[in-house]
């Protein structure tokens, strides 16, 4: 592993210098990499992973959506896609990639599908952290271990056609073959991670579930949501509150601080945007953290993954998530989205 300075902090990471491809694919060249469920993560990474050259076949329910998707994907039924039970029976590595419900669902099922010796994957610790709550817990005989993507199964495919890959954490839960670590390092590089940095389950899960409740979805869309609001109160116009909430933040100051950081975006601005954002800064982050104080507490005390498991498993699941997302979807401000979006000049071109 290479030593790396995070402000001042050393820590391991693993990049393809010190675990390369070719390593890799030779790690996993008698393996049979079965990849259950094919929703969020399990396109990107199955891809990836066969166009990496590892032998790879799906698991999913038969003739639905999904199914589908994989088929049109160029997976084969009967020899590169089959039902979610014969395909773990055949895989050695089983990438456990169904929804944090959809795993508790299937776990009796999946679990009387392992092999000794074989590698069960997750791409997070949900499952293994909360298992008093989830049932999942493994055979000794296997091994346990975890690459989590840091973005979307969408993002996990397109930076890998790209070329760029996607930073992702990977951790040992049980290592029953003495291999756990050559096989969890390997498969993060097959499904195109840019690099690898090590952790646990526990900090994987709890990192996570803070991350899309706060700053990545839950906090961006209520702090965007507040904004909009204010400025549309004050007669500003749609598109005018949009611009300045959402379009400009996507399109040109995000960028610039993955480009190289805050403190560069900051100094890519005028000088009265300069000034307005470090006095203010503070005042935000003083005013929001006792929320993400709550919030960490109730990731680490199993009251968000209750919440995740008796909502997503009712049977009238979708239809309520799809209502909520409606909601989102028809209100002002992203209705103002959606024609800002169209007036790009890529769009434009299209039409």
């Amino acid at each position: 592993m290479a030593k790396i300075d995070f402000g001042g902090v050393i820590e391991d990471v693993v990049t393809s210098e010190e675990f390369s491809l070719e390593r890799a694919r030779q790690v996993l060249k008698d393996e049979t990499v079965a990849v259950i469920g094919y929703g969020v993560q399990g396109p990107g990474q199955a891809l990836n992973l066969k166009d990496n050259g590892i032998r790879v076949i799906v698991g999913q329910r038969e003739g639905g959506d999904s199914w589908n998707r994989a088929v049109n994907d160029g997976f084969v039924p009967g020899q590169t896609l089959f039902p979610v039970e014969e395909a773990a029976r055949k895989g050695t590595v089983v990438q456990y990639l169904l929804s944090d419900a959809g795993q508790v669902a299937m776990w009796p099922a999946v679990k009387a599908c392992l092999n000794p010796d074989d590698a069960l994957y997750f791409s997070h610790g949900f499952g293994i952290v909360y298992r008093d709550q989830t049932g999942i817990i493994p055979p000794k005989n296997v091994d346990v271990i975890l690459v989590a993507p840091k973005g979307s199964g969408r993002t996990v495919r397109t930076n890998f056609l790209d070329g760029s890959g996607i930073n992702a954490s990977f951790a040992i839960h049980q290592d029953h073959t003495g291999r756990a670590s050559e096989r969890v390092m390997a498969l993060g590089m097959a499904i195109g991670s840019g690099y690898l940095f090590p952790t646990t389950f526990e900090k994987e899960v709890h990192s996570d579930l803070t991350g899309e409740r706060g700053v990545l979805m839950g906090c961006l869309a209520g702090v965007m949501e507040a904004q909009y609001s204010l400025l549309r109160k004050h007669g500003h116009s749609p598109s005018e509150a949009f611009n300045e909430t959402v379009e400009e933040l996507t399109q040109s100051l995000i960028r610039l601080v993955a480009q190289n950081g805050m403190d560069w975006m900051f100094a890519s601005c005028s000088t009265t945007a300069q000034r307005g954002a470090l006095d203010w800064a503070p005042r935000f982050r003083d005013a929001v953290s006792p929320v993400f104080a709550e919030l960490y507490q109730s990731v680490i005390s199993g009251k968000e993954t209750r919440r995740v498991l008796e909502a997503n498993s009712t049977p009238d699941y979708r239809v309520k998530l799809e209502k909520e997302l409606d909601v989102i979807k028809n209100s002002e401000m992203w209705r103002a989205g959606a024609a800002v979006r169209s007036l790009r000049p890529e769009n434009r071109s299209n039409k």
